[in-house]
């Protein structure tokens, strides 16, 4: 137990470190682009391909990819339920903000840090569902309900030109074919995957925002309740009525407790620029939310 919160309070140092850093001017907006591409083109990919190596095929795990893209479905519905009665701006907040889990730049590290390779890949078969709408397909849904046009080619070329979800495709194909890549390899590539945490947790840092106007508070409020409100409902389900090992179903139980989509703020930003402060604050606050409980989750499974 005392790991698990050293390993936690080791999170929170860095990401205070990062937005220190932007606060203080040592790191600008251009350096968070640049270990943003740094993590999504190598640190995070290294990192999938370190987990996936000792694992060893179970078609029954395919349905985490089913759960991962059956949750954001279900949100997805529901924030436009919320915001099928609201004006553009705050319909397409809704339907952005509402699904979307941030796992490769939050939850895989902890993930990662905490329960091991088998961790990993349980991690990376959910996201893989949940990609398919936190990278186009909430804004391609909130743009068809506002009148706007996205079309599924835009959606799927976006998939495919993200480094982590082509490589989540091309390791499910090759353990189901049988193939592993050389010891060698693997070492090499771990070296890499090991710095994903802290350049995660840094660029978590930088990308914080605490200011917004007190009107807006409700929005923020609604999608936190929702998430949690939903995430616990998920866990529950999840935990204690799948036929899947514990330690798939712990993953499961912390993995729906991740933060909204960092991508959120960027979609929401392209119907309202005054919207996606909200989202920003909403992103924030929801990365401070899942620290607390996935600790709390991690810890209690260690007792």
């Amino acid at each position: 137990m005392v790991d698990v919160l050293i390993k936690a309070f080791s999170f929170i140092l860095v990401i205070i470190i990062g937005y220190q850093l932007k606060r203080r001017g040592v790191l600008q907006p251009e350096s968070g682009t640049a270990l943003s591409k740094l993590m999504m083109n190598f640190t995070l990919p290294a990192a999938v391909v370190t987990g996936f190596a000792s694992f060893q095929v179970d078609h029954s795990l395919l349905i985490l990819v089913a759960f991962g893209l059956g949750c954001n479905l279900l949100l997805l519905g529901i924030g436009y339920m919320i915001g099928r009665r609201r004006p553009e701006g705050l319909k397409a907040y809704y339907m952005i903000n509402s699904p979307g889990y941030n796992i490769g730049c939050f939850t895989l590290p902890y993930v990662q840090s905490f329960l091991g390779p088998v961790g990993i890949v349980a991690t990376c078969l959910f996201d893989a569902g949940n990609s398919v709408i936190c990278t186009g397909g909430s804004f391609a849904a909130a743009s068809a309900a506002t009148g706007r046009s996205s079309g599924w080619l835009n959606i799927i070329k976006r998939l495919f030109s993200s480094v982590p979800f082509d490589v989540y495709v091309f390791l499910m194909i090759a353990a189901l074919m049988g193939w592993h890549l050389p010891p060698q390899v693997i070492l090499v590539v771990s070296t890499l995957g090991n710095a994903n945490p802290f350049v995660a947790m840094l660029i978590i840092g930088m990308l914080l925002e605490i200011n917004i106007e007190r009107s807006q508070l409700k929005h923020v409020l609604t999608i936190l309740l929702l998430r949690y409100g939903s995430a616990a409902a998920f866990a529950c389900l999840f935990y204690f009525f799948t036929p899947l090992p514990l330690e798939i179903r712990q993953v499961l139980a912390v993995v729906v407790f991740a933060p909204l989509s960092s991508l959120s703020p960027i979609f929401t930003s392209r119907f309202s620029g005054n919207l996606s402060v909200v989202a920003s604050f909403a992103n924030s606050a929801s990365i401070m939310i899942s620290i607390v409980i996935m600790t709390v989750l991690l810890t209690s499974m260690q007792l």
